[in-house]
């Protein structure tokens, strides 16, 4: 079967750009592919900084013939009804119709056969319109064309197109395109500075291996794979180890299209900055790696750079060009750090006033000032020192306002706690700046020491509180505040560090807060819709997040759905206990007996217009079945709750099990709809006692199966 080779190139397209765009053109092409019935065997799409290039491998020679029939008027119709159906259907005679019965009657049917067109006219079409309509993130116009309404729009001058296609056995041909004066060939370019002549090439095994004999790997995997294992090697021999960054890796596989690593170092004085901001500098500046000392983990004046040739003087220009840069990048960094030193923490913090943490929300000193409330609120219940609590809250934030952050926002928190140990700070307040953050993601550690714990929970709660508070809250994939994420955090805080508290109490504290700046609408700012809300919220990410290990989320519902459920670690641990009872034959068949009593009970009170809660009248217990299900219901929740009461949870269920047999024995010799109404009544409430007592651990209907 044929190959199609695709490759567009151009001046340097942005690094990060690559990867999506290499992935829009493979979607787009092999879409369009589909959609014409033309369906492939295999699609690969590359990118480098000068190239867009794709591969797609076993495409059909031709499209299928297609059978089309379009359905006419009935047998009979007038003359004019059937000479518009003739000329809709391109036939010239009602002869050549076909006569098709249906419920109403005779119908013309006019069948035709269409044959597929040739591939090659196919694609050429698909890779006009793809390239015509490439949804470039940003794009620009050139030359005397530029100002042609409906040119060529690019994310760079398009020099080239290189479109062939044909089968593997023969020579292919060029597909006959042409996009605002740029006719496809089979010539591309190696290299812009070591093979900078024309190449022609033939389909994509020839392509790539004629691309590579003129300095051009094609596959960014592949040159990121050759940096790391190059740049590993060049800091082994000199004693050094890397300290590696895959974000900055793919960025530079997408900076070079040959790429040469080569080492250089600045003076020994810069060590003396903290390693972030070292490695912040010469990452962020000149796209730079930074080495260590693998005894002591700490950085060495080194670094490792990446060029995109393979220099006659074996890279030294190049190398001290870079150096240059460096030296110049960290002396304003020096600069920044020592300036930072000069200024205490606090003496900062009157800046806050004027500025506007949100709109709604009021400044960062207001928000400060909450979150120190709340702080030592939290305090309380992780067993932290409230006066260091109450110290880190005030000063965490206050690296913001830093030239150090300002040059360079991602080490927010990590430079108030340099500053923090500089001005002498408790270590528990100096780690609390950088720990506060934390966990920012999924993968992110957990802080462990409870002054930081504290502040950390304040700052997400405050976030939470205050947004759901103005209405301002996530809506489907839209979440501009990341309060998904914030609620996540306070769950991995909470379940990591074993934390058993009244999540309530901290959202009514924050709500309080909040209150006393006297905004918000009026709808969401009451507590008693704005907690319950917030909850659910947390209930969903708790979902989400025992889901991802494994977990039942019917069991989480179950577990919330009881009244009062707030401690997300005692949740946790009911739905594991609840999750290994209903494995077992006692767990399965007690579910199953609840249930059927729940939906007893369900049709019941529905028919009767009543609900059968309530204690049973002991006297009215007629069957031996009944009496022992009584005994054993009463004896399961007043263990299951003594249990439950001691955050046992494990031998709540075991009391809950003792139940089974009773409930199987009742079913099987009882009859609930008795013909005496008093009976049947009493023997209704007995069944709500099942139900009631298994909700001292969870409620049962929630549970699926």
């Amino acid at each position: 079967m044929p190959d199609l080779l695709l490759e567009l190139f151009s001046e340097e397209i942005p690094a990060r750009m690559q990867a999506r765009a290499a992935d829009d053109l493979k979607k787009l092409v092999t879409d369009g592919l589909v959609a014409a019935g033309l369906v492939y065997e295999g699609a690969k799409a590359f990118a480098t900084p000068r190239r867009l290039a794709l591969s797609v491998h076993g495409i059909p020679a031709q499209q299928p013939d297609v059978k089309e029939e379009k359905k006419g008027p009935k047998v009979g119709a007038p003359e004019q009804a059937i000479a518009g159906f003739l000329r809709a259907a391109g036939l010239t005679s009602i002869d050549q119709a076909k006569v098709q019965a249906d419920k109403k009657g005779d119908f013309y049917v006019a069948v035709t056969d269409r044959p597929g067109r040739e591939a090659v006219d196919v694609i050429k079409d698909i890779l006009h319109a793809t390239i015509a309509t490439f949804p470039w993130p940003k794009s620009m116009r050139w030359g005397a064309a530029s100002a042609t309404p409906g040119s060529l729009s690019w994310v760079r001058p398009l020099h080239s197109i290189v479109a062939t296609f044909g089968p593997e056995t023969e020579e292919p041909v060029v597909i006959a395109l042409d996009i605002a004066g740029i006719k496809a060939g089979d010539e591309t370019r190696g290299h812009r500075f070591m093979a900078p002549g024309a190449i022609k090439v033939r389909r994509f095994d020839d392509y790539v291996t004629k691309l590579e004999a003129a300095k051009v790997v094609l596959d960014p995997a592949r040159r990121m794979d050759m940096i790391r294992a190059d740049a590993k090697n060049l800091a082994f021999a000199q004693g050094y180890e890397l300290v590696e960054d895959e974000g900055l890796l793919a960025e530079v596989a997408g900076l070079v299209e040959w790429p040469v690593t080569l080492m250089g170092e600045f003076d020994t004085s810069f060590l003396a900055i903290p390693g972030e901001v070292i490695r912040a500098t010469i990452r962020t500046n000149q796209k730079c790696f930074v080495l260590r000392d693998p005894q002591t983990a700490k950085l060495v004046n080194k670094f490792i750079l990446v060029a995109n040739i393979e220099a006659s003087d074996g890279g030294k220009a190049i190398v001290a060009g870079n150096e240059r840069v460096i030296r110049a990048r960290l002396s304003d960094a020096k600069f920044f750090y020592e300036t930072d030193l000069k200024t205490r923490l606090e003496d900062r913090l009157p800046k806050f006033s004027q500025i506007v943490f949100h709109e709604k929300l009021g400044t960062q000193a207001a928000r400060i000032a909450r979150v120190i409330s709340l702080a030592k609120k939290a305090a309380l219940y992780v067993n932290a020192d409230r006066d260091k609590v109450e110290r880190a809250a005030k000063l965490a934030k206050a690296d913001l306002l830093t030239e150090v952050v300002g040059e360079f926002p991602e080490l927010q928190g990590l430079m108030g706690k340099y500053y923090a140990e500089a001005q002498g700070e408790d270590e528990a307040v100096a780690h609390a700046s950088e720990d506060h953050y934390k966990p920012k993601g999924p993968d992110d550690l957990v802080p462990a020491d409870p002054v930081s714990i504290a502040v950390a929970l304040a700052d997400k709660i405050d976030t939470l509180v205050g947004f759901w508070f103005e209405n301002e809250k996530p809506t489907g994939s839209k979440d501009p505040f990341a309060l998904r994420r914030a609620a996540l955090g306070v769950i991995r805080l909470l379940l990591t560090n074993e934390l058993s508290l009244a999540l309530s109490e901290l959202l009514e504290f924050s709500w309080q807060e909040h209150a006393h700046r006297g905004s918000g609408t009026a709808a969401w700012n009451k507590k008693e819709v704005l907690i319950p809300e917030l909850l659910f919220f947390f209930a969903d990410r708790l979902k989400v997040q025992l889901r991802e290990q494994g977990a039942r989320h019917d069991l989480v519902d179950a577990v919330f759905a009881l009244e009062g459920q707030d401690d997300l670690l005692m949740i946790v641990r009911r739905v594991e206990a609840l999750g290994k009872f209903l494995d077992t034959d006692d767990g399965k068949n007690l579910l199953a007996g609840v249930k059927r009593a729940s939906n007893i009970l369900r049709i019941e009170e529905k028919k009767d217009g009543k609900s059968y809660a309530g204690m049973p009248d002991a006297k009215l217990l007629a069957e031996p079945e009944e009496k022992s299900l009584a005994e054993a219901v009463a004896t399961a929740k007043q263990e299951a709750s003594a249990a439950v009461a001691k955050e046992d949870f494990a031998a709540a269920m075991t009391a809950m099990a003792k139940l089974r047999p009773f409930v199987d024995a009742f079913f099987d010799k009882v009859t609930v709809n008795a013909d005496d109404k008093t009976l049947r009544e009493n023997r209704l409430k007995l069944l709500n006692e099942i139900r009631e007592a298994t909700r001292a651990v969870a409620d049962f209907s929630k549970i699926e199966g």
